[in-house]
């Protein structure tokens, strides 16, 4: 998956399969997790978010299922 480097202090980069509905994060420490069910809209407001830190913490990271692939 393709991820777009985005300008926050945690998430280096972010990924997104509309057809899956699969966020792809690449965190600063070099991790890389993938967020199952995640709308577009959802990807969308995370995309153009103020602080796309907090809006993960926010909106994304307790409330949807996440898998590590590294």
């Amino acid at each position: 998956m393709e991820r777009k480097r985005v300008n926050a202090a945690n998430i280096r980069s972010v990924g997104y399969d509309a057809a899956g509905q699969v966020l792809e994060i690449e965190f600063s420490n070099g991790s890389i997790f993938q967020y199952s069910g995640v709308s577009p809209e959802v990807h969308r407001r995370f995309m153009n978010a103020p602080s796309p830190d907090s809006f993960f913490q926010d909106q994304i990271e307790e409330n949807f299922p996440a898998k590590r692939i590294r």
